[in-house]
């Protein structure tokens, strides 16, 4: 059987997934024999079809299922989070009103920025891939991952790649993708465990505190899961000064 090919345009982000010895090229031919769905073409191109919103193929939208004809013109683009698409076939579902997040071990210190900002971020350097992708589907949290491989999985729904090493710039980019400065509650989330912090009197957490603390503070907020006490020290003006720096510049 002869074989047949269709021809792909990947925009924006989505050619950081294609080696770069090919991102130079424009458009892409994909061989193919029988039948081929649009999905595993883009991702036999190494681009995880969570990271897919939207696809073109002879001028027409289409969704994952559509099955590739010999000569097709197939353009795809990345999630749009501002640009209302809604005329066309939005392969996403709509954007979590309330994100929480779940990160992949590599990410333990964008986790920390995370809850620092307030965002439900869930974080454990023990967990494997399905169990990540099974917390995601169940608890409706979006993935944020290094690993590309975690995010071909058919069943995931929600998840990002993130294209930084940097923590910093690696918050700078979560708040960018997810159109998060609206949303910041500082300090309001347990940098241990991602718990709710509530405000606390001195009296209820007098004897977790060390006695300088004790002598020169007077405000006190607990995690209401793991009961660790907060207060405005030096390392909360450091950590706030880090925060607004990172978020002018974003």
């Amino acid at each position: 059987m002869a074989s047949a090919q269709a021809f792909f345009r990947f925009y924006a982000e989505l050619n950081d997934f294609i080696p770069s010895r090919k991102r130079n090229m424009k458009v892409h031919t994909f061989d193919f024999y029988g039948k081929n769905t649009v999905k595993d073409a883009i991702q036999s191109f190494n681009i995880p079809h969570t990271q897919v919103d939207l696809i073109i193929v002879n001028s027409i939208s289409v969704g994952f299922d559509y099955m590739l004809r010999p000569g097709d013109n197939v353009s795809v683009y990345p999630v749009f989070e501002s640009l209302d698409i809604t005329p066309l076939n939005r392969l996403r579902a709509k954007p979590l009103r309330e994100p929480a997040f779940i990160l992949d071990v590599h990410l333990g210190k964008l986790a920390r920025m995370m809850r620092m900002a307030g965002f439900d971020t869930l974080y454990r350097n023990d967990l494997e891939d399905d169990e990540i992708i099974d917390i995601s589907i169940h608890e409706h949290r979006i993935i944020l991952t290094r690993d590309i491989g975690i995010l071909k999985h058919n069943s995931v729904t929600y998840g990002y790649w993130m294209h930084n090493t940097d923590p910093d710039k690696q918050f700078t980019e979560v708040i960018r993708r997810f159109d998060l400065k609206r949303d910041l509650k500082l300090f309001s989330r347990c940098l241990k465990c991602n718990g709710t912090l509530v405000e606390v009197s001195k009296a209820e957490v007098f004897e977790q505190l060390p006695e300088c603390v004790k002598k020169n503070f007077h405000e006190f907020w607990q995690c209401s899961s793991c009961g660790n006490v907060y207060w405005k020290g030096s390392h909360y003006d450091r950590m706030k000064e880090k925060l607004v720096a990172l978020l002018e510049n974003n």
